[in-house]
């Protein structure tokens, strides 16, 4: 391999990062100019465009009409973390992880909220956990669906229970636009602009079943609630914060550039046909990790694999034979030298994960791209390997 030629064609768009994603192809700062900017949020206009968010969000992702659909601060982890400190301690929970996100909210449930009847199920990354032993019925569950660190996602929702009695809080912020979600199977759904339709940061939205908000609304945790988790007044939900009035000052630049994406999703086919571009995407990255022998994918089972951020292993033999370190330092080369080339930007594996790359394959990036991509990371491996034996 030390022999490969440097590649000649390099990606349209180089931006591989799994968030914040890739703009939608096409996109420029033009896509701002009708952005409410120097505006509040709360007179007619701001309100009317963060409406417009809710109400698009709704239409692309076919969320029920009885669901309600809010904006909150902190991105993803804002609205999870609102969901969990809102909602949880009225029953058991089960806490699933398998790579660093799920392993936030089980130091959340455990540490900070300190919830005494709390199961963790877990499972090393490139697994899933044993979804056999999960109680849908009873308790509540907390998972993040699509393992944005380690490339697994839950495959479908067959295993969660029709008649349940707990809810079931779902951070999607990897699935979200990209994978089937079953509604009637979820009770909190949560996600971030910044991930599949290329948004930017800082925003998240929040989705809750009927189910939950009763929960919200005949419960009271035990420990107090900052503001921005504050979701319920007098017993009450605060219903302004599904239709546009967030709890605190919102991006009207990227609350546009949100908007964007939405219109554009629906260009391309809506939900349909960003669940297609995001597969054969996948696809590309799957079929050249399948017919090269340097590179393996951090999902072992095909099924659990994800069509968004694909996590992959360097398991070429000369190279794992001289250890972790060397592996690591030959990841870490070829994101270097590949960024250096402007060929490929932000492909390292997550900083908790183990050494590899990861790519983002959601549908604001082109099979095209990912195409020259491949030469190029074979090409970066052989410099990289050949630097071993220097």
């Amino acid at each position: 391999m030390t022999d490969i030629a440097k590649p000649v064609a390099r990606p349209v768009n180089p931006a591989f990062s799994s968030g914040p994603t890739a703009k939608r192809p096409g996109w420029s700062v033009e896509a701002l100019k009708d952005a409410a900017v120097g505006r509040s949020h709360r007179a007619k206009i701001g309100k009317a465009k963060l409406k417009l968010a809710i109400d698009l969000t709704r239409e692309i992702l076919k969320v029920p009409e009885d669901y309600r659909i809010g904006i909150l601060p902190a991105s993803d982890t804002g609205a999870v973390e609102a969901a969990l400190w809102s909602l949880l301690g009225a029953r058991g929970v089960d806490l699933l992880a398998w790579e660093s996100f799920g392993e936030g909210w089980v130091t959340d449930v455990v540490k900070q909220l300190k919830l005494e009847d709390a199961r963790v199920i877990k499972a090393p990354y490139g697994e899933l956990p044993d979804l056999a032993q999960v109680d849908t019925k009873t308790r509540d569950v907390v998972l993040a669906w699509n393992g944005t660190t380690s490339g697994v996602r839950v495959p479908n929702a067959d295993w969660i229970a029709d008649d349940r009695e707990g809810l079931i809080i779902n951070d999607a912020t990897s699935a979200a636009f990209a994978q089937p979600l079953e509604w009637k199977k979820f009770d909190v759904v949560t996600f971030s602009w910044q991930k599949v339709l290329g948004g930017e940061g800082a925003h998240g939205i929040l989705i809750l079943s009927p189910r939950a908000v009763e929960r919200l609304e005949t419960y009271k945790p035990a420990w107090p609630l900052p503001k921005i988790f504050r979701l319920t007044k007098g017993g009450k939900l605060i219903e302004g914060i599904f239709v546009g009035e967030t709890i605190n000052t919102p991006s009207l630049l990227a609350t546009e550039d949100y908007i964007d994406g939405l219109q554009w999703a629906k260009s391309v086919g809506g939900l349909d046909g960003l669940i297609a571009r995001a597969n054969a995407n996948a696809k590309v990255l799957h079929d050249w990790v399948a017919r090269t022998p340097w590179v393996a994918n951090l999902a072992k089972d095909e099924a659990t694999r994800s069509n968004t951020s694909v996590c992959l292993s360097i398991v070429d033999p000369d190279v794992v034979a001289r250890g972790t370190e060397a592996v690591a330092a030959v990841a870490k080369g070829i994101v270097a030298l590949l960024d250096k080339e402007g060929a490929a930007y932000d492909i390292g594996a997550y900083r908790d994960a183990p050494p590899g790359l990861r790519i983002w394959a959601g549908a604001t990036v082109e099979a095209s791209d990912l195409e020259a991509l491949t030469a190029w990371l074979d090409w970066a491996f052989a410099a990289e390997k050949a630097k071993l034996s220097a």
